[in-house]
C-alpha cells in the first residue's frame, strides 16, 4: 500500500461525506418525484441546454415547457393519475418529455424495448395493464403487427407520436404532434401531489424463467440511483454534459444517466444508437466530459482503430456496468480516462455497489447488508448447512450474492407478487430474515487502502439467464419460443463464451421431431427472425439425436457448455447465425478460427 494509494483514496473522502448526507433514506410518504427535478433545474439553469439530439437542443426551461404541453394533451386525452402507459420509442427528445409529461400527472410509465416483436411485445403491453400506448412513428410496424392481440382499443388508446415526418399516423392511433396553441405550456399541479412512494415507472426484465417481468420503480428509486450517480459517480454539476448512447428503456441509461442529470442539472446528447466510428468527433463537437457506457461498448471502441491523440477529448469519468478487467486499463489509458465509476445493479434488485473510491477493476463498494454465500453451480443451487442455513464463502471467494431486505433497502418487487416471492430468500440465516436473491456470483477483492470498506468484483451470473448484447436472455423464454417451431421435439438453450465478445453467445442443442430427416433451415431462419428479439437470437446451432437429462428430467447443460461450437468435440451438425447475416448456414472450419480468433464481428 503506498502513500499514492492512500493520498488518492481519502480525496474522496468529501464526496462520500456528501452522499451519505444527501441519500439518507426518506420516507415514502414525501413529496418529490422525478419530474419536480426538472422543473428546479429549470428555475437553477432554465438557459443552459439540457438536451442535444439530432441537430436539436432544448434548454431546461424549453424542455419542461415540451414536457407540461405533453401533459396537458395526456390529461386530455383520458390520461389519469395512477394509469399506466406504455412507452414504445427510440431514444430521442420526445422519449423523455413524455417520461417528465406522464410522471408529472401521476402516470406509471411501462418502457417497452425497442427490440421487441411478435408474443413478448404483445406480454410486455399488456402485463402492466397499460390503458395506453404511446409509440414512435419509427416503431408503428412493430405495433401493426400485434394490436390485434391487445386489449386496446384503436383510435383513443394509441398515440402516435411524429418522428422525421416520413409517415403519417395510421388510422388506428391518435396523433400526438404538439403545435405551439393547442397544449398548456404551465407547469402542471398535479406534480406536487407526487410522493416518492409512488410507481414512477415499470422497467423489463428477463429474469431468470418465462417472460419478461416488469420490475417495480418508485419515485425514492429514481431519486436514489440519480444522487448516487451525481454526488459520487460521476460527480458532475449543471457544467458538464452526459454523453448517453444506450437504450433509454433499460436502467443503466435512464436510472443512472438521466438520473444524474435530472438531479444535477447536467446536461445530455443523446444518441438514438451507438456508432463507434462517429464516438469520439461528438465528444469532441458536443464537449461531453461524462460517458455512460456498458462493457460492451467500451469493447467495441476499443477495437477500433487507435490515433494518437484519441486521448485529447473532454471526457474525464464514466459510469456503467460490465466493464470486463481485461479492457479496463487499455480502455482508460487510450482514451484519457481519469475516473471509472463501475457499478453493479438491476432495475428489481434491492442493493447497489459503485466504485466511488477510483479503484481499478472493481464495482466497489455498498452501504447495503449483504452476503455472499455458498451456491454449487453443478447442482444450481444453494448450499445449505445441516440447519438449513445459508454458509458465507471465505473471503476471496466466489458467492452468490443476498441483500438483505430491510426499510432502508427495500425491495420492490415486479407486478407479479409470485414472480416477487421467488427472488426473495427467507430463514437465510435467521428465523424471519429475508434477503434478495440477485441471482449472481461476487467475490471481495483486495484493492489497496479503502476507509474501512470492502471492495467486490462481479464474477458470473448462474440459473438459467445469460448476457449477450447487454441484454438478459433467459434460457426458457428462447426455448419455449423455439419449441414452438414444427420441426423441433426438443431444445436445450445455454450460453457459451466468444473470444474477445462480452457476455455469452446463444446456442441451442435441438432434437427433431420423430419422422423429420433434417431441420429446415430456411424456415427455422425465418421463425427465428420472427419470433425473437436480434439479441435473443441463438448464435449456434446444434442438432442432437437424443437430448441428455438428469435423473430428475431436468436438461443438461454442463457438457454442451464445454462443448461450445468446437467442431472437434461435436459430431453432430452445428450450424451458425454470423453477424448481420439472415439466415443460418453450416459451420466449417475456417469460420471457426475466426471465431477463436476473435475476428467474426461478434
Amino acid at each position: 500500500m503506498g502513500l499514492f494509494d492512500i493520498a488518492s483514496t481519502l480525496a474522496q473522502a468529501p464526496s462520500l461525506l456528501t452522499l451519505k448526507k444527501g441519500m439518507k433514506p426518506r420516507p415514502y410518504t414525501e413529496k418529490d418525484c422525478l419530474a419536480r427535478c426538472v422543473e428546479r433545474n429549470t428555475g437553477r439553469f432554465g438557459s443552459k441546454i439540457a438536451l442535444i439530439s439530432e441537430s436539436r437542443s432544448l434548454t431546461w426551461a424549453a424542455f419542461n415547457g415540451l414536457a407540461n404541453r405533453y401533459a396537458s394533451r395526456l390529461v386530455a386525452i383520458g390520461v389519469q393519475r395512477g394509469d399506466v402507459v406504455s412507452l414504445l420509442m427510440e431514444n430521442r427528445i420526445e422519449f423523455l418529455a413524455l417520461t417528465v409529461a406522464l410522471n408529472k400527472i401521476g402516470a406509471t410509465t411501462g418502457y417497452i424495448n425497442t427490440n421487441l416483436r411478435g408474443r413478448p411485445l404483445i406480454h410486455c403491453l399488456t402485463v402492466t395493464e397499460s390503458k395506453k400506448c404511446v409509440f414512435g412513428e419509427e416503431l408503428t410496424q412493430a405495433l401493426a403487427e400485434v394490436k390485434s392481440e391487445l386489449p386496446l382499443s384503436e383510435g383513443g388508446d394509441y398515440l402516435f407520436v411524429p418522428d422525421k415526418d416520413e409517415a403519417p399516423a395510421p388510422n388506428w392511433a391518435a396523433n400526438l404532434h404538439l403545435s405551439d396553441a393547442d397544449a398548456d405550456p404551465g407547469n402542471p399541479s398535479s406534480t406536487l401531489d407526487n410522493t416518492l412512494g409512488d410507481t414512477a415507472m415499470y422497467l423489463f426484465t428477463s429474469g431468470t424463467t418465462g417472460m419478461p417481468k416488469a420490475a417495480v420503480i418508485s419515485n425514492r428509486r429514481f431519486l436514489s440511483s440519480g444522487a448516487l450517480a451525481h454526488l459520487a459517480g460521476l460527480r458532475c454539476t449543471a457544467n458538464d454534459r452526459l454523453y448517453l448512447c444506450l437504450p433509454l428503456y433499460h436502467g443503466t441509461g435512464l436510472l443512472v444517466g438521466c438520473g444524474a442529470s435530472f438531479a444535477s442539472g447536467a446536461g445530455m446528447f443523446i444518441r438514438r444508437k451507438f456508432s463507434a466510428s462517429n464516438f469520439l468527433a461528438e465528444v469532441r463537437e458536443h464537449q461531453t466530459t461524462c460517458l455512460i457506457y456498458i462493457g460492451e461498448l467500451c469493447r467495441y471502441l476499443l477495437s477500433t482503430e487507435a490515433a494518437p491523440d484519441d486521448h485529447l477529448n473532454p471526457l474525464h469519468t464514466m459510469m456503467g456496468n460490465g466493464l470486463r478487467p481485461d479492457v479496463w486499463m487499455p480502455f482508460k489509458e487510450r482514451f484519457g480516462i481519469r475516473r471509472i465509476s463501475e457499478f453493479y445493479g438491476a432495475s428489481e434488485g434491492n442493493v447497489a455497489f459503485a466504485n466511488l473510491l477510483n479503484k481499478d477493476r472493481t464495482v466497489g463498494m455498498t452501504s447495503a447488508k449483504v452476503a455472499l454465500v455458498e451456491y454449487d453451480l453443478d447442482a444450481n443451487e444453494i448450499v445449505k448447512d445441516e440447519d438449513g442455513r445459508c454458509i458465507p464463502v471465505a473471503r476471496g471467494a466466489a458467492g452468490l450474492l443476498l441483500g438483505q431486505i430491510n426499510e432502508v433497502t427495500a425491495f420492490e418487487g415486479y407486478t407479479d407478487a409470485r414472480a416477487t416471492e421467488k427472488k426473495i430468500l427467507r430463514n437465510a440465516f435467521a428465523d424471519g430474515d429475508a434477503w434478495f436473491n440477485t441471482g449472481d456470483l461476487l467475490r471481495e477483492v483486495d484493492v489497496g487502502f479503502t476507509l474501512g470498506f470492502p471492495h467486490y468484483q462481479f464474477v458470473d451470473r448462474v440459473g438459467d439467464t445469460f448476457r449477450w448484447k447487454s441484454e438478459n436472455v433467459s434460457t426458457n423464454e428462447v426455448g419455449e419460443i423455439l419449441n414452438g417451431f414444427p420441426d423441433i421435439q426438443f431444445c436445450n438453450v445455454y450460453g457459451v463464451r466468444l473470444p474477445n465478445a462480452d457476455g455469452r453467445a446463444g446456442m441451442v442443442a435441438l432434437v427433431l421431431q420423430p419422422g423429420v430427416g433434417a431441420l429446415d433451415l430456411a424456415a427455422f431462419s425465418r421463425f427465428v427472425q420472427r419470433e425473437l428479439p436480434a439479441y435473443a437470437r441463438p448464435v449456434f446451432l446444434r442438432v442432437q439425436a437424443d437430448m441428455g437429462v438428469t435423473g430428475t428430467f431436468k436438461m443438461l447443460k454442463g457438457q454442451l457448455q464445454q462443448d461450445g461450437y468446437d467442431l472437434g468435440r461435436i459430431a453432430e451438425p452445428v450450424y451458425v447465425l454470423k453477424p448481420d447475416a439472415q439466415a443460418y448456414e453450416a459451420l466449417d472450419a475456417e469460420f471457426a478460427q475466426k471465431i477463436d480468433a476473435g475476428e467474426a464481428g461478434y
